[in-house]
């Protein structure tokens, strides 16, 4: 990265101190691929929770205050360590692995053509949302007409404002037509 190994450091520990504080940041391809296993390797000490973790967390990366501007004063918002430690580690507690993900984007630095992405960090609710489209795919049960018509009634009767209890009471009340 032509960098001292001091300055290479300084910068990835910046890096990683505001993708805590941001939960996303836009930098350039090495830089984030430089950053990543940096940031997983401190949730991974944040999920641990122990005091020896965080004094190991401080050490790799510094206690920088958060500062939030309110009403054109700055507030005091906590700590990147404190807010990695207390939302960030138990935010991952069930994840394995893959805290973070780098994504392209289609724009370049004016200045030197460098290629720009987002490295932004996993949400819970999102990781929540791939298992259950896996699930629903894993029965592999096409639905059928009769159940094709369930699934419209209940949507109907959901558009409606109304149970579905209520939408079967309306059917049954209702003449049927017959065919025969």
């Amino acid at each position: 990265m032509s960098r001292t190994k001091e300055h290479r450091l300084a910068l990835r520990r910046n890096l990683a101190a505001s993708l805590f504080q941001h939960e996303t940041i836009s930098t350039t391809m090495e830089k984030a691929k430089e950053v990543k296993p940096f940031a997983e390797k401190l949730i991974t000490l944040a999920r641990k929770g122990t005091l020896a973790a965080r004094r190991r967390a401080i050490a790799l990366l510094g206690n920088r205050d958060i500062i939030a501007d309110e009403d054109g004063e700055p507030v005091r918002k906590g700590t990147v360590v404190g807010k990695l430690f207390s939302e960030l580690g138990p935010r991952y507690l069930d994840r394995a692995g893959g805290y973070t993900r780098i994504i392209r984007l289609s724009l370049k630095r004016l200045g030197d053509n460098g290629q720009l992405v987002l490295l932004q960090l996993v949400g819970a609710d999102e990781s929540s949302k791939k298992h259950a489209k896996k699930r629903s795919r894993k029965k592999g049960k096409a639905k059928g007409p009769v159940e094709r018509k369930e699934v419209a009634e209940e949507t109907a009767a959901h558009d409606a404002g109304q149970t579905k209890e209520a939408a079967e009471v309306q059917e049954t009340s209702e003449p049927q037509d017959s065919k025969d």
